[in-house]
């Protein structure tokens, strides 16, 4: 049998080999995964509102959960700053880190009250989604609206809460979440992610638990990234990639790329219950020697083409 092994970055198949040694292993468990940037927190956060208000999904969000926010809930927070009253923050363990997220708070407070245009690719390259415009969203955040969700007494409540003290606003940081149970059936209103479910090894758990929790009417707001990570030469190589050789690759490390399609995402959503009500692909060129491997000779030509995609989903009232 002849293993082709031109795909595979020597460094990261060195790095999966020695995950499997226990030293090793314990020294890779702890990424987080999260970030510190408050303009950038702010950026994806409002991305995820301008698209569900133009898709017609503005109706009062009172909960929202996020998957994988890592050591900061920044993107939480926003959420909060512009009206939520309850954010759940769901983690494969849990990665709090309350004097970071205290100072996301002030540095998301004063982007909210000046109004701050949204930061695009020129400061965080390739985010997603795309915008029409980068102009502050005055028609979504209203004077009123923005004065009611940043009054003083409120982010003090905002504060309270992070400090894990008694508080009108609710933050709560459930880990693992893998258990459906942890969060109550029909109680969230959307349910958002940002280049988190291209590292979640079992999407078919995922999906249906996303169905649990929202409520009827309740949307899902995803960006999923399908590059490669680093790990391969083209950036969509691991689909070349035989599972023998990803075994190696992916040893004992946690949140490494799942390898699963564009596709499968949207089929999850519709076997789930959920109407998908937009997509956006960002595609990117394909190697002229692309061969996929045994176990993705199925992929269609879409698929094999998708770098990103953006979706928005709602669950189904019946």
């Amino acid at each position: 049998m002849t293993i082709n092994l031109t795909q595979v970055k020597p460094r990261a198949l060195a790095a999966g080999i020695l995950s499997f040694l226990p030293i090793v292993r314990g020294l890779t468990c702890g990424s987080s995964g999260g970030t510190g940037s408050a303009r950038y927190c702010y950026s994806v956060w409002m991305r995820h509102l301008i698209k569900a208000h133009n898709a017609g999904m503005h109706s009062e969000t009172s909960c929202v959960a996020e998957l994988g926010p890592g050591d900061s809930i920044g993107i939480g927070l926003a959420s909060i700053l512009t009206g939520v009253e309850h954010y759940i923050a769901l983690d494969a363990k849990s990665h709090a880190n309350t004097q970071r997220n205290l100072a996301i708070l002030d540095e998301l407070h004063d982007l909210f009250a000046r109004r701050t245009a949204i930061p695009g690719e020129d400061e965080f390259p390739n985010i997603q989604p795309q915008i029409e415009s980068s102009g502050f969203p005055a028609h979504i955040l209203t004077t009123e609206r923005l004065a009611s969700a940043l009054a003083r007494s409120r982010v003090q409540a905002v504060r309270r809460a992070i400090l894990g003290q008694e508080s009108q606003i609710r933050i709560e940081y459930k880990a693992p979440w893998y258990d459906p149970a942890i969060v109550s059936p029909k109680s969230v209103d959307l349910i958002f992610s940002q280049a988190v479910l291209e590292h979640v090894d079992d999407l078919d758990q995922v999906y249906e638990s996303m169905s649990m929790w929202l409520k009827p009417g309740g949307y899902v707001s995803h960006s999923v990234d399908f590059k490669c990570h680093g790990l391969t030469r083209d950036w969509n190589g691991y689909w070349e990639v035989s599972d023998l050789i990803w075994m190696l690759v992916r040893g004992t490390r946690p949140y490494l790329i799942n390898r699963e399609p564009a596709s499968r995402h949207l089929e999850l959503l519709t076997r789930n219950g959920f109407a998908v009500v937009s997509t956006e692909r960002k595609y990117r060129q394909v190697s002229a020697s692309f061969r996929p491997s045994k176990s993705f000779r199925h992929l269609q030509p879409d698929d094999i083409k998708t770098a990103s995609m953006f979706i928005q989903a709602v669950l189904s009232t019946a």
